[in-house]
């Protein structure tokens, strides 16, 4: 075997044991982080009431659009994400 070759080879299996590794890791976070609720869920209201408007208003569709509760809804809605004050 020239040298060409054993360079090939091990350069090969050391991306196999990177890519396993890597894939071990992803798993064994993957199940220790979903038993967990994130810190934001936890803290968050159970229900808002715009998110469940807008929610309603995105399953109905087309008809949405003149709906006077869905419009106000995406009015608000505008209005806290363009607001320039962060805390609302």
């Amino acid at each position: 075997m020239d040298g060409k070759m054993f360079a090939r080879l091990a350069a090969v299996i050391a991306i196999a044991v990177a890519v396993t590794a890597a894939a071990i890791h992803l798993a064994r976070e993957g199940s220790s982080t979903a038993a967990r609720p994130s810190p934001a869920a936890a803290e968050a209201p159970r229900t808002d009431q715009l998110r469940e408007t807008l929610r309603r208003c995105q399953q109905m569709g087309e008809p949405a659009t003149r709906d006077p509760q869905c419009l106000a809804a995406w009015d608000e809605n505008r209005r806290r994400f363009l607001s320039p004050a962060a805390g609302n």
